[in-house]
């Protein structure tokens, strides 16, 4: 009885308090979209600091003492509008505005066709609504950062770092813990030897919105343990064109000493278009056959030589163009395109250390390592859009393609049986890429009122990923000649190629909105899937010496760089030719299923409490065709993995205040491994050393917990702290193994579990709250901390299927991959010379801490990869209204890259010296890089 009089007493405060104000609302529209409402806009008292954002319907609020004021409804990328209006006392105000775009241009678009979700306020109070735990980062966000492509753009979210080449680690855990989707359709990767398309392939200004899941719902596939990735294409909203050119400088890289296949010296080779002088020879067919060729065959055949041109590298260059167009139909309805595509090419060069250990503890192998990269990627996208009141339709083709051509030195000691340290491996390697994803998408409300959705989509993919000619020699090195010869496999060709001619995936969703006049629930019941069909071939072509022919010297002495011609010599006095040593090993098909039904409910009550909870049935299987040594025509060995999942998930947000939340979420899930991890081919290096596929890995299986607290003070500003733990079942790890060559092998097994637990905190924070001189300055802070455990099973079993005692160093240690710690932050300053001449400056800093990069086996420790500090200045700069400039210091410490092979196993290494531990270390170089738009 008290407690209804004190709320009964309350509310009569209150009400008689709001009765001294009164009430401004209405709805803010999008002219540009048919009058959709306008989500995360602005609303502002002028002359006041009283500012409001739209919510997700559109509507605004605002409560204010009587008088008259001129209301400024604004959105990025949008023309400004006010308005005058008179408040009364204990009245209410209905004052709706639609916005157009005009010929407004602000600073901060660098994708033109803005859409809602862009904008970094938006995004965050997106993120604030959301029931889930997620975070997104928008155009707007990508461009004051200076990121140039997705990957990079990705790593300012809290608990991801970029690795190298290695990809994203989300909250320590590798890349093969990630998926991706691209507009909600499952997307397949163009590298087998990544779990997603990298994602540096993907311009910024064919992107409009990442999200970020880090809790699993099950709308999303299953195979979910670190971060699933969804890239919302650009879409045409508004009629633009853009032209960027830039270039880019980096310090020891470009206009330095360079060695570039000959092939790739010239136009075709700068566009990464050799790939089909390189090809495997039309004679050899679709499958070997031990062919061995003419000497005269053996000249005409092979178009790419082994020779390379010594050069300077040039400055890097990208350019790119933007077009899209809006046409506004009859009753409302509307149609647009856009098309983008963008070229940039890149010279590397990376020098280092590179070593091995035997199981005894002594030097396997000792290089310094000298990498020549020269690196092209090509994108394009065009997007069709088509949208009536109730039915929105979208196509969207893309197509990536990259190149690399590779110039690998390494010298120094082969093995420790070798009795020199003048031993030279070059390998002359192009890596091609080509990848073509078609998508169909569309949503229709059922009902005038929107309450009742359905959403479709499918797509079509194909992906290529090629190795034509990847060849390598060795001898000894004296002065700037190579003592070799043509026996003893000192010249191999490698030709290895792996195809996804078909890969599918689709979707399908009902929604229904439901739960008084509001409708705050929903229901919403669907299927997803995807399946995939892939084959390689992987063949080898070898010197052999014919019965008779011409006299050929034991070893020659011939220049380092300019081979071909004494081995064209020899090949016309029949002295030696080619053939085909490629095994029955050489063909694997791998097809991969994956089909999943799901329902989700999201339930809204008591004003402060959301609950989102749901059951996913996925089935999976992984069927992998291989040969053993042998005969060509002996059947395929199958090896079947499938599996029903039937994966779970809740989040329950509550929010706490008008500003803060707190979010709750558990999950089942899984981990498929990466193509190559689990495939049944040896892939080998010019050195001896290889990686090998284990087809009998089995997927992980994963218990999922978060609980997190948010605070957002004002539109700007974010304050979160979060807590998270992981029990993975089955967790694959890389290892490396000896053969009985003592060759280092690079493999993969699964552990008996692992367990990890973290905490997570980041903040945004604006200056004017110190003072409003300080109102430019923004900082931004994200740090994720974790420990993790792995428990190491007895047996393990092997690539060929055998069971054996496990022989890792090491029963109990940390995660593979993981690191205990990371940071990632930045400082924004904004500042104007003038009205139309406005910058934002940026300073970026991420680091993380030591992991493990290969588990310790047979008495050796751990192989770790040591602690990266990565700080880069970014400076955006408007000059007008069609010129903007980007100016950009990369890797401004240029910290050394390092592996480190550790020494607390049962085996105590027995090289000396400051670096004798060091296995790999190279530096990058600083960079700077110069990017100039005009913007029609």
């Amino acid at each position: 009885m008290k407690l209804r009089l004190i709320i009964t007493f309350l509310l009569i405060t209150v009400l008689g308090f709001a009765q001294n104000k009164g009430t401004i609302t209405g709805i803010l529209t999008d002219k540009e979209l048919n009058n959709e409402t306008l989500p995360f806009a602005n609303v502002a008292i002028k002359g006041t600091s009283i500012t409001v954002t739209t919510d997700e319907a559109g509507k605004y609020t605002i409560s204010l003492e009587p008088g008259t004021y001129i209301l400024q409804f604004s959105f990025l990328g949008y023309e400004t509008a006010e308005e005058k209006v008179e408040v009364k006392a204990g009245e209410s105000v209905i004052i709706n505005k639609a916005l157009g775009s005009g010929s407004y241009q602000l600073k901060d678009v660098v994708i033109q066709n803005t859409t809602s979700r862009e904008k970094e306020t938006a995004l965050l109070l997106e993120q604030k609504k959301a029931v889930e735990i997620k975070q997104s980062i928008g155009a707007q966000e990508l461009s004051r950062k200076g990121v140039s492509d997705v990957e990079e753009g990705l790593t300012k979210i809290t608990g991801i770092t970029k690795v190298g080449s290695r990809g994203l680690f989300v909250r320590g855990l590798e890349d093969r813990y990630n998926n991706l989707l691209i507009n909600d359709l499952a997307a397949p990767t163009n590298n087998p030897f990544k779990k997603i398309i990298p994602l540096d392939l993907f311009p910024t200004d064919i992107v409009s919105v990442i999200d970020v899941y880090k809790t699993f719902n099950p709308n999303i596939y299953g195979d979910f343990a670190g971060g699933t990735f969804n890239i919302a294409t650009s879409k045409g909203t508004k009629s633009i064109t853009k032209i960027s050119i830039g270039t880019s400088y980096t310090a020891n890289n470009n206009l330095n000493d360079f060695i570039i296949s000959k092939d790739a010296d010239g136009s075709k080779g700068f566009f990464g278009l050799t790939g089909n002088d390189r090809a495997l020879p039309g004679l050899l067919g679709g499958k070997p056959a031990s062919y061995t060729f003419t000497p005269d065959q053996s000249l005409q055949s092979f178009k790419s030589g082994f020779d390379v041109t010594k050069t300077k590298a040039p400055l890097n260059m990208s350019f790119g163009v933007l077009h899209s167009e809006k046409f506004k139909l009859q009753k409302d309805r509307s149609f647009s395109y856009l098309f983008s595509m963008n070229f940039d090419n890149e010279y590397t060069f990376r020098q280092g250390k590179e070593s091995s250990y035997l199981p005894s503890g002594s030097y396997n192998n000792d290089f310094i390592t000298s990498r020549y990269n020269y690196k092209t990627s090509t994108s394009s996208l065009l997007g069709l859009n088509y949208s009536t009141d109730r039915l929105k339709l979208a196509w969207n083709n893309f197509y990536l393609r990259t190149t690399e051509n590779l110039i690998q030195d390494q010298y120094g000691v082969r093995d420790f049986l070798s009795g020199t340290n003048k031993v030279l491996i070059r390998t002359n390697q192009l890596d091609q890429s080509d990848y073509f994803n078609s998508q169909l998408l569309g949503e229709y409300a059922l009902t005038k009122d929107k309450n009742q959705n359905i959403k479709a989509g499918g797509s079509f993919a194909k992906t290529s990923y090629q190795q034509p000619d990847r060849k390598f020699f060795s001898g000894t090195l004296d002065g700037d000649n190579i003592i070799t010869s043509i026996s003893g496999n000192n010249f191999i060709k490698q030709y290895l190629d792996i195809k996804s001619d078909i890969y599918l995936s689709g979707m399908l969703e009902y929604s229904l909105k439901f739960g008084g006049a509001d409708k705050k629930n929903k229901l919403a019941v669907g299927y997803n899937g995807s399946a995939s069909l892939m084959q390689s071939s992987y063949r080898f072509i070898i010197p052999t010496i014919p019965v008779t022919g011409a006299f050929l010297p034991n070893s020659f002495s011939v220049p380092v760089n300019a081979l071909d011609s004494q081995l064209n010599q020899y090949l016309g006095d029949n002295a030696f030719a080619f053939r085909e040593s490629s095994n029955s090993t050489y063909k694997a098909k791998l097809m991969e299923l994956a089909n999943c039904g799901y329902a989700n409910v999201l339930f809204k009550f008591a004003e402060k409490w959301e609950v989102n909870g749901g059951l996913r049935a996925e089935n999976t299987q992984r069927e992998t065709k291989y040969r053993q040594q042998g005969s060509f025509d002996q059947p395929f060995t199958k090896i079947n993995k499938e599996k029903l999942y039937i994966l779970p998930s809740v989040n329950v947000k509550y929010e706490v205040t008008e500003k803060a939340n707190v979010r709750f979420a558990a999950s089942q899930t899984y981990t498929r491994p990466v193509v190559m991890e689990a495939y049944p081919i040896e892939y080998i290096n010019a050195d001896g050393t290889s990686t090998k596929g284990n087809p009998f890995l089995v997927n992980s299986d994963n218990l999922n917990v978060d609980l997190k607290y948010e605070l957002f003070p004002t539109a700007k500003e974010m304050l979160a702290i979060g807590i998270f733990g992981k029990s993975i079942k089955n967790p694959i790890e890389r290892t490396f193994i000896s053969n009985a060559a003592t060759s280092t092998i690079t493999t993969y097994m699964n552990s008996d579990n692992a367990k990890l637990y973290g905490a997570e905190l980041e903040f945004l924070f604006d200056f004017a709250r110190i003072n409003k001189s300080l109102s430019d300055f923004s900082f931004g802070f994200n740090t994720s901390l974790m420990q993790t455990k792995v428990e190491v099973p007895k047996t393990t079993v092997n690539a060929d299927g055998s069971e054996t005692q496990s022989i890792e160093t090491h029963r109990s240690r940390q995660l593979q991959g993981a690191s205990n710690w990371l940071v990632n932050s930045d400082l924004k300053y904004q500042f104007n010379f003038n009205e139309k001449w406005s910058n934002t400056l940026s300073l970026v800093y991420s680091v993380f801490g030591k992991r493990i990069y290969a588990v310790g086996t047979v008495g050796l420790d751990h192989v770790y990869e040591l602690p990266v500090n990565q700080l880069d200045l970014v400076w955006n700069s408007k000059l007008s209204d069609h010129f903007d400039l980007k100016f950009s210091a990369d890797n401004l410490l240029n910290p050394e890259i390092r592996l480190q092979q550790g020494n607390k196993g049962t085996v105590q290494l027995q090289e000396t010296g400051p670096d004798a531990d060091i296995l790999a270390n190279y530096k990058k170089g600083v960079g700077f890089s110069l990017n100039l738009t005009y913007t029609f």
